[in-house]
């Protein structure tokens, strides 16, 4: 009879390796704290927003207070108060119809920037880079007496134009380094075919530097829709955004803090929405060009 040879299941590990094992777990711990530690104020303002006023008020929090739907029924109108959906609407609008005209708008400035670079293209990347730099509030006079002397005060369309204007310098600096890595060669393919500038742009640049795009249009989106200064002073009640409409919540009377957390669940879903249906594509975009 032969004997088998009964071998151990795996060798032990040498120093070098079980070090860095333990190395590699304690930052993946390290990570898992730190992610929980700041998902921690948005999950408390979800459970927040399912207790009663009282119990949401009461120092310290009560943690096994019982829940309820009463925030998001008055947020909802559900007590015989305003309705937020012409707000929410207003805020939609104006964060889609922004974004859209800003990726339009950078496509080709981005393409002229980097793929076919206008002479001294650093300067004008400077240029766009200085319009970040001046604080936003330095120019909230200007434009308010721009929009009330224009009769454009409470009006969605003069939103849209000052978002447009305010993120379409980042959308070129973020596409511009998206379709620097572009393959030139396809582009001059394309052109030999008789493509022009607009079928190039569509059908042959959009395509590659799609999670580029997708990446920028998410941000743009995200700042659109949180933006509260200039819709604080530049609307009243018929072209009021979200962010606006949660500040009424705040009142002399006191803060109603468990409606406010169902209003803040509310108007956050939409950018938790769009984050979650892109994440392939804002992953693949924000890292686009990061390994050569």
């Amino acid at each position: 009879m032969s004997t088998a040879t009964v071998r151990p299941s795996h060798q032990a590990l040498p120093p070098a390796a079980r070090k860095a094992r333990r190395r590699s777990a304690a930052l993946g711990l390290v990570a898992w704290i730190a992610g929980i530690a700041f998902c921690l104020p948005a999950l408390w303002m979800l459970l927040t927003s399912f207790h009663s006023e009282a119990d949401a008020a009461t120092n310290p929090p009560s943690f096994a207070a019982s829940l309820t739907l009463d925030g998001y029924r008055e947020f909802f109108g559900g007590g015989g108060g305003p309705t937020p959906w012409p707000p929410l609407v207003n805020s939609m609008s104006a964060s889609l119809l922004s974004t859209a005209l800003v990726l339009v708008l950078a496509l080709p400035a981005a393409y002229a920037l980097s793929i076919r670079r206008v002479r001294k293209w650093t300067d004008v990347m400077f240029f766009f880079l200085s319009t970040k730099m001046l604080p936003v509030v330095a120019g909230l006079l200007p434009v308010y007496l721009f929009a009330k002397n224009t009769g454009m005060l409470d009006n969605i369309l003069l939103l849209v134009i000052l978002y447009t204007s305010m993120n379409l310098p980042i959308a070129v600096w973020m596409m511009q380094s998206f379709l620097a890595d572009v393959p030139v060669s396809i582009i001059e393919a394309a052109q030999v075919d008789g493509a022009r500038l607009p079928t190039i742009l569509a059908r042959v640049v959009a395509p590659v530097a799609g999670p580029g795009i997708a990446a920028t249009a998410l941000i743009c989106f995200i700042f659109s829709w949180n933006e509260l200064l200039f819709a604080r002073v530049l609307t009243g009640v018929v072209a009021q955004t979200a962010p606006v409409y949660l500040t009424g919540f705040v009142t002399s009377q006191g803060l109603f803090l468990a409606q406010l957390c169902a209003a803040s669940v509310v108007v956050s879903l939409p950018v938790l929405a769009a984050g979650y249906a892109a994440q392939d594509k804002l992953v693949q975009g924000l890292s686009l060009g990061a390994v050569k």
